[in-house]
């Protein structure tokens, strides 16, 4: 079946890709009138808008050779020269030393999407390289680099809003964007179908979060991203590691972690002993020993008469040792 696609849906992915350039430029115009939050907030419309246009160009197959170039074209202004220049009238007040640590900022914007627009064409990469990006994503940057001011719209000036503090962590999050440090994707995450109303119920607590405590949500939102970069790193080795798990589904991963954590630590899988009662059947098992006990009957009157009387229990044939 052939999907025939309008011009005009056509178009729909560039549009948004527009939005979401003009929504990261209107974060400037407010931050020259000392509006902030509609700063924060015109960079925040624009990393949804960003996430958007490349899904629904794929459910369009309305992908293009333009549109992607128009995409790194919005995210380097809207995510890398808009937030250098918020934070520049924020927290310059002329000197030289926030002008080029914004500039730092800018460029390793620009050398990141132009590193991801080159390892888009690369063929060589192994199977488990499409779960991570290479490096801190544009939208994660540009609010990332905003987080001192976040911090102090909401709690006040602190350590945090520290003139050299704030240069100091733009130019630690410009060295994160252009790093080699793996980060999850989150366009290859698959929710098992159990998992879709917890999900659904924590998208809308997300939602009533971000309502009402908009600074505090994207806040803490920031800080989890930046402690996931340990665990991203672990799993990228893991997979590099472990060939048997590329194409496995994630129940299967899992259960190859398991056993490969096991085997790292010595550890041998848990025995089952089955302990029943008097009338039931013990079994232990060692390793490929089973040793196996007749169960135990009540004596009868015939052998109560030639003086046997029931067997008594022994401690060394069941494997356990008498106090």
């Amino acid at each position: 079946m052939v999907r025939v696609t309008t011009p005009g849906v056509r178009l729909l992915p560039n549009a948004i890709t527009v939005l979401a350039l003009c929504a990261g430029l209107s974060s400037v115009q407010f931050a020259l009138i000392d509006n902030y939050p509609m700063a924060i907030a015109s960079v925040g419309i624009a990393a949804v808008l960003d996430s958007l246009d490349g899904r629904i160009a794929r459910l369009l197959d309305a992908t293009s050779k333009m549109g992607q170039e128009l995409d790194s074209l919005s995210d380097g202004i809207s995510f890398g020269v808009a937030p250098a220049l918020v934070l520049y009238v924020w927290h310059a007040e002329g000197e030289r030393i926030g002008w080029v640590a914004s500039l730092i900022f800018a460029v390793c914007m620009i050398l990141r999407l132009a590193r991801f627009n080159t390892l888009i064409e690369d063929t060589e990469q192994p199977p488990y390289a499409g779960e991570f990006f290479v490096g801190v994503p544009a939208p994660a940057g540009g609010l990332l680099a905003m987080l001192p001011l976040i911090l102090e719209l909401q709690f006040g000036k602190g350590w945090w809003s520290h003139q050299y503090m704030v240069w100091v962590w733009t130019i630690a999050v410009a060295a994160l964007l252009i790093s080699r440090i793996p980060t999850l994707s989150l366009k290859t995450v698959k929710a098992p179908p159990k998992a879709i109303a917890p999900l659904l119920v924590g998208v809308g607590l997300l939602a009533a979060a971000i309502i009402q405590f908009p600074l505090v949500a994207l806040a803490i939102a920031l800080i989890l991203y930046l402690a996931h970069i340990p665990y991203s790193v672990y799993r990228y080795r893991w997979l590099a590691k472990h060939p048997e798990a590329w194409m496995a589904r994630p129940r299967e991963r899992r259960a190859i972690r398991r056993s490969t954590s096991r085997r790292r630590l010595g550890l041998r899988p848990p025995l089952r002993r089955v302990v029943a009662g008097a009338a039931q059947r013990v079994r232990l098992q060692r390793g490929e020993q089973h040793v196996a006990r007749a169960p135990r009957t009540l004596s009868t009157e015939k052998d109560r008469e030639n003086g046997r009387g029931p067997r008594r229990r022994s401690w060394r044939r069941i494997g356990l040792r008498k106090r």
